[in-house]
């Protein structure tokens, strides 16, 4: 394996060579590697022992994951650049120091996961500045359409994002149990974060509570489109959810055992369980068609209730929209049945189950991000409401389809998953809707929106079955990944890509994706999926698509 400072040589070789290297991020890598090397040898005694031990599998495709976005980064962006070679040098230093002392043994993490401090504290921040590459290249081009995105330089504001992470990396670690690790909490709260804060801006805005808003010096740029708009109101009253139900229930409680305490306590649990049910249904009612809609009205301006603006956007091209819902729910029911069947009565490993709702996903994504784009963020924005609506009832055990629910998702389940929640189909969604919602606005990479598909639906399946099957040589002694599967993995990718980039081509797509920076960046995510012991669906398809706007 070649050692850190070896790295510094090359890319002096390459300047050298004429090869353009931004001068402000060959500094960036040189105090990269110097820091790495200087770490190394701190720790441990032994030099290629030290090495060996602190520069694992997923550190080093961190690395060059950090550091092929470091290389793209114009002079223009060389604070941003700065600031996340900084934070992946901290949150190295911060992995290794919590995985070699007992700081960690308070939380109860995901059973088999490495800490992934470093990967979830470089990932959200190197997709936000991959995304800045490329609208940079817009500004040259005076080409930039409708982002919805906001800058401010407020200190406080910044610091009350950070608390909040915090906050929230603790609460979900301390309230779900085994569910996650710390990486994979940090990438949740900082997204969560990121998200509803943007929600919090716009009513803040609004509203010029004691001129705090004026205060916070928003500078936005571009407007957020009416799709982006109705699914932010709706996952908004789905966060406010929870907290509304359960204030409705104390309310119901309390009035039920104050009017009829004999006749409850007669008729004993059922009559709790209905009644808790029906304030539930009637909480999900008043939040998505009163609470929900006012928001959007008095905030965002949104004049249309949104559900009728769904009913009128779907029958604008009825044909087309309506034949691919047909198509979807054909696809789903003969999937879930043929599946289901087989968890029950087969003996096929459900990790490889899993891998075919996987191809599933492309069946169902693929056809609509070609030709129907817009309609399908739409879709994935209703489909992540449903979902959390269900896991809602299956926690939450609402009659009559608590136990339906829980009964049916327990079939899909793995080692993954814990028994508070099950998380698996959040990932997959999340994994595929995040690179096309993300390339909303400017896109000159007619990948990237496919980033979610590809890795997921087709590298990471192809990499499991081939591994599974005819893996014989393993990346390491402990893991199960092998080197067939994860070559199998890369080359399926390049195999859709090379069949998918003619089709974009016939489509009116003006191509500019380089097969040279394809070629890294199916390999660095590759390689991701063989090296991370983290939900790989939420990790790799962020990566791929960070890299894919290069």
């Amino acid at each position: 394996m070649t050692h850190p400072c070896n790295c510094v040589r090359v890319s002096r070789s390459l300047t050298a060579a004429g090869v353009s290297t931004p001068r402000a991020t060959v500094s960036f890598l040189d105090f990269f590697f110097f820091f790495f090397n200087h770490l190394v040898s701190f720790h441990v005694p032994g030099a290629m022992t030290g090495a060996a031990e602190l520069c694992n599998g997923e550190r080093a495709v961190v690395f060059l994951f950090v550091s092929g976005v470091l290389y793209s980064s114009p002079l223009s962006l060389s604070y941003e650049a700065a600031a996340l070679c900084l934070l992946a040098v901290a949150g190295l230093v911060i992995e290794i120091s919590a995985e070699s002392s007992t700081a960690l043994d308070r939380f109860k993490t995901r059973p088999g996961a490495s800490s992934g401090i470093q990967l979830g504290a470089v990932t959200l921040p190197t997709v936000m500045l991959s995304r800045l590459i490329q609208l940079s290249r817009a500004l040259l081009r005076q080409d930039v359409g409708p982002e919805g995105w906001f800058v401010t330089k407020n200190l406080l504001w910044l610091l009350c994002h950070g608390l909040v992470t915090v906050f929230l990396i603790q609460y979900i670690l301390r309230t779900f149990p085994s569910c996650a690790s710390i990486g994979e909490a940090l990438l949740v709260s900082s997204g969560l974060v990121l998200y509803f804060g943007d929600v919090l801006r716009h009513t803040l805005s609004k509203i010029n509570f004691f001129f705090i808003s004026s205060k916070l010096n928003f500078k936005e740029y571009g407007s957020q489109s009416e799709i982006a708009t109705v699914i932010q109101g709706l996952l908004l009253g789905l966060l406010l959810l929870p907290v509304f139900y359960q204030s409705l229930l104390q309310i119901w409680v309390y009035f039920a055992n104050s009017s009829k305490p004999e006749e409850q306590a007669a008729e004993g649990w059922k009559y709790r369980r209905i009644g808790s049910s029906v304030v539930f249904y009637a909480s999900l009612l008043v939040i998505s068609t009163i609470l929900a809609p006012a928001w959007m009205y008095h905030v965002q301006d949104f004049h249309v209730h949104p559900l009728l603006w769904v009913f009128i956007f779907v029958f604008t091209d009825p044909l087309k929209r309506l034949a691919l819902c047909i198509y979807w729910i054909c696809v789903i029911c003969a999937s879930v049945l043929r599946f289901y069947n087989i968890s029950k009565h087969s003996k096929i490993e459900r990790i490889l189950l899993r891998k075919y709702y996987h191809l599933v996903a492309v069946l169902m994504f693929l056809p609509a991000l070609l030709f129907q784009p817009s309609f399908l963020d739409l879709a994935f924005g209703a489909a992540l409401a449903v979902f959390l609506i269900l896991e809602m009832i299956r926690v939450w055990k609402i009659w009559p389809l608590g136990h339906i629910v829980h009964q049916f998702m327990n079939a899909f389940t793995d080692h993954r998953d814990s028994e508070i929640l099950i998380i698996s189909h959040f990932s997959l969604l999340l994994g595929c809707a995040l690179p096309k919602w993300m390339s909303s606005g400017f896109n000159d990479r007619p990948l990237a929106p496919f980033a979610g598909i590809l890795s997921l639906g087709i590298g990471d399946t192809m990499a499991s079955m081939v591994g599974h099957k005819y893996g014989v040589l393993r990346w390491s002694k402990t893991g199960k990944k092998t080197i067939e599967g994860t070559a199998a993995g890369i080359m399926s990718v390049l195999a859709a890509c090379s069949l998918l980039l003619p089709l974009l081509a016939s489509t009116g797509f003006i191509l500019s994706q380089h097969w040279l920076s394809l070629l890294l960046a199916v390999t660095v995510t590759g390689l991701l999926e063989a090296y991370t012991a983290q939900l790989d669906n939420a990790f790799i398809p962020l990566v791929f698509y960070s890299l894919l706007c290069l």
